[in-house]
């Protein structure tokens, strides 16, 4: 029951159609290390499954999200490839079962589980994604996270300094990005995503609005040469994040117009008013537009 889950909801998480899960077959990913900077991986499963952040030093081994259930194997496996030490801690992103899923596994094999206070509230209970019609159930005491933080923490680990920040309703109410100061590489979780238009989970208490505020909450943290591993797409750099930023403001403008106008949800898809940003962002556009609408038009 708890893989049909997993499945079920990773389709809908990433945008993929509702009937994908069915052929879905975890057997055949394979996880793909990729060097960041000293002692930093990202670890991609595939194309459309949350990228993993990995720290491994003296000290501990670091871990950003943890996808599915499925492949804790297969994500234990390319760490002890690195590094025989076991996962000491695990901060996750968000709640969305592409970032967490592993939660169960790691705790179960003694490491410790932080993420946003909000994380562990919906991992906790059922919840409802409206925009994907999904419904998901609470999840076993053993998956959710053991220490939880309001507005952020620090982890001084591995010879830096890992900030841990609040990013408030953005694709979440509970996104945290994680920056390693030294290393200067930066993970976002979905709070940024390079390869595609941002979903903001309204149901979760996510919004466009939010992904804005946290752009220029991001920008203020980095600089040029700092690398950034996004919640899905590939890693990148400050240029990509102020164009998200731009694009996104660019989008809430046109909506508005859209909305004044009186247009509805369906004469706006049809003005494609996101087409400009069809190179850039190449994903989940459609999406994109029905949920701006929605959060510009609600009560």
């Amino acid at each position: 029951m708890r893989r049909a889950y997993f499945l079920s909801v990773a389709a809908l998480v990433i945008g993929v159609s509702v009937n994908a899960p069915a052929q879905q077959n975890f057997d055949t990913v394979q996880v793909k290390t990729v060097p960041i900077a000293t002692g930093l991986y990202e670890l991609i499963a595939a194309p459309n499954i949350g990228n993993i952040g990995l720290s491994v030093g003296d000290d501990a081994v670091f871990v950003i999200d943890d996808q599915f259930a499925p492949l804790t194997p297969k994500i234990l496996a390319a760490i002890k490839a690195i590094t025989p030490k076991p996962v000491r801690f695990v901060v996750n992103t968000h709640w969305h079962p592409d970032h967490t899923g592993g939660n169960e596994n790691l705790a179960n094999t003694g490491a410790v589980i932080f993420a946003q206070e909000n994380v562990r509230k919906r991992l906790s209970s059922d919840q409802f994604i409206e925009a994907l019609n999904s419904h998901t159930t609470a999840q076993p005491p053993a998956a959710l996270p053991l220490v939880t933080f309001s507005t952020g923490l620090t982890f001084h680990i591995n010879g830096d300094s890992v900030v841990v920040t609040y990013v408030p309703n953005a694709h979440t109410d509970g996104d945290a990005v994680i920056f390693f100061t030294k290393a200067n590489v930066l993970h976002t979780g979905d709070a940024f995503v390079s390869d595609r238009m941002p979903f903001a989970d309204l149901s979760s208490g996510g919004s466009i609005k939010g992904f804005i505020a946290g752009s220029e909450k991001l920008l203020a943290m980095i600089n040029a040469q700092t690398k950034i591993i996004p919640g899905h797409g590939p890693v990148t750099d400050r240029t990509k994040l102020q164009t998200f930023r731009a694009m996104l403001l660019a989008m809430q403008t046109k909506m508005a117009t859209e909305v004044k106008a009186k247009k509805t949800i369906e004469q706006v898809l049809a003005d494609s008013i996101t087409k400009a940003y069809e190179k850039e962002f190449p994903l989940n556009h459609e999406r994109f537009v029905r949920l701006l609408f929605q959060e510009m038009t609600r009560k």
